[in-house]
C-alpha cells in the first residue's frame, strides 16, 4: 500500500439530495445505500447521519474522516445494527456481502455480528468488562459463534490471537484483567477480541486516540498486516489525517452526517475538491516542509444536528459560499463525480472555480 506524503499525525434522497449510484448490491461487498440515522429527543429530532453512501471491497481500507459530530461513530455503529432502541429511526439499506441488514431480523444481525462483522470501540477500557479478565472476554466472544467449542479449545484460541495481536506472555497475560493492561496493550487485545472469528469486515472507531505516536504506529501495522493475512474490509474512523494518510485506500469526508467528498486517498489528499476538505488539510501540522506561519483553523464550529442549516451545512463556514449566487444557503448539493475516477463532491462551487482556487489559494500553502 502506498503511503501518502503527509506529517504523522442516482440515488434520490430527502431535499432532492443525490449519491453516487452504487450498483447491484452484491457489486461491493460492503454497500451503504441513503443511510439515515436520527434520535428523536426532547429538544428535537436529531439528525446524526442524514443520506450516507458509500461502498467498499474486499481487501481495502475506507478512511472516515471529520470532526467530532460529525456522524462517523454513529454510522460504524449503525452498520453493525447497534442503533436498536426506541428512540433511533434508522433508514435506508446497508448490504453486507449481498445481505441487506438494515431491515432484517436482529437475531439474524446478532448472528453477523462479531463473525462477518467486528469492530474495534474507541475506548477499550470502557468497552471491556472490568470484572473478566481479557482472557475470558476474548472466549465468550469466540464460543458465542462455536457453542461446541470446549472451554480448554476456547482457551488456546484466546492465547493465540493475544500471540497473534503481540502480547507478550501470552499464556500468563490472558489471565489479567483489563486494568492490568496498559492503553496499547488493551487496544491490542479489543483487536484480538475483534478478530477472533476471523471476521470479513473491520471497523476501528478511532483505534489510536489517546496512544503515543509509537503504540499508534504499531496498532495501523497490526491491522494492515492482519488484513494482509484475512482479505478482509476494513473502515477506519477518525479526526487524525496522519492515520488516514498512513492506511487507507479510499476516504469519505462527513461534515453534518453527511459526505461531503469520497475517493480515492491519493486524490482526495493531493487533489482535494471539497472546501471542507482543504480546511481539514490546512490546519494539520506537517513535518515535510518548513512551514513558517501559523495552522489556519476552520472558523466557526459544527452545526447542531438538530439545526442544522438550510442548503449545503457547511455554508456558514465556507469562505466560498458567495461565489455560488444564493445556492449554497438555499439547497442541499448533489454528490456528483469530479474528473478523476471514483473521486465525488458535494460542493455548490464549479469544477473551474474549485480547480482556480486550489491552484491559487491552497495548494500553496499545503
Amino acid at each position: 500500500m502506498k503511503h501518502l506524503p503527509l506529517g504523522p499525525n442516482h440515488l434520490h434522497g430527502r431535499s432532492g439530495t443525490t449519491v453516487t449510484a452504487e450498483g447491484p448490491p452484491d457489486s461491493a461487498f460492503l454497500s451503504v445505500r441513503d443511510l439515515r440515522i436520527h434520535f428523536a429527543t426532547d429538544d428535537g429530532l436529531v439528525r446524526a447521519v442524514d443520506g450516507l453512501s458509500f461502498r467498499l471491497d474486499r481487501g481495502r481500507t475506507l478512511g472516515i474522516v471529520g470532526e467530532s459530530g460529525s456522524g462517523k461513530s454513529v454510522t460504524s455503529l449503525g452498520i453493525m445494527g447497534l442503533h436498536r432502541s426506541a428512540r433511533a429511526r434508522v433508514s435506508g439499506e446497508v448490504w453486507l456481502d449481498g445481505e441487506e441488514l438494515v431491515a432484517a431480523d436482529p437475531e439474524r444481525v446478532r448472528q453477523l455480528r462479531g463473525r462477518k462483522m467486528a469492530m474495534i470501540f474507541q475506548d477499550p477500557l470502557t468497552a471491556m468488562h472490568p470484572f473478566y479478565s481479557v482472557g475470558q472476554q476474548i472466549m465468550e466472544a469466540y464460543r458465542v459463534h462455536h457453542p461446541d467449542a470446549h472451554r480448554k479449545e476456547a482457551r488456546a484460541r484466546a492465547v493465540e490471537m493475544l500471540t497473534r495481536v503481540g502480547i507478550p506472555q501470552p499464556d500468563r497475560r490472558v489471565d489479567d484483567y483489563p486494568h492490568q493492561f496498559s492503553g496499547g496493550m488493551r487496544q491490542r487485545a479489543m483487536i484480538a477480541m475483534a478478530l477472533v472469528n476471523d471476521p470479513d469486515l473491520l471497523i476501528a472507531d478511532e483505534p489510536t486516540t489517546a496512544l503515543d505516536v509509537t503504540v499508534q504506529a504499531q496498532i495501523l501495522d497490526l491491522i494492515r498486516d492482519l488484513q494482509r493475512e484475512t482479505g478482509s474490509a476494513v473502515v477506519i474512523i477518525t479526526h487524525d489525517l496522519g492515520v488516514v494518510a498512513e492506511i487507507a485506500d479510499d476516504i469519505l469526508v462527513m461534515y453534518a452526517g453527511r459526505c461531503m467528498e469520497n475517493g480515492p486517498a491519493e486524490d482526495v489528499f493531493t487533489h482535494p475538491q471539497h472546501p471542507y476538505t482543504w480546511g481539514l488539510l490546512a490546519s494539520m501540522p506537517r513535518i515535510n516542509r518548513e512551514r513558517k506561519e501559523r495552522l489556519l483553523p476552520i472558523e466557526g464550529n459544527p452545526p447542531s444536528l438538530i439545526r442544522v442549516p438550510p442548503g449545503c451545512p457547511f455554508h456558514p463556514r465556507c469562505r466560498y459560499a458567495q461565489l455560488t449566487d444564493g445556492r449554497s444557503e438555499t439547497e442541499v448539493p448533489s454528490l456528483v463525480p469530479t474528473d478523476s475516477p471514483g473521486h465525488s463532491v458535494a460542493c455548490h462551487l464549479t469544477p473551474e472555480e474549485r480547480r482556480r482556487i486550489f491552484t491559487e489559494e491552497i495548494a500553496p500553502g499545503l
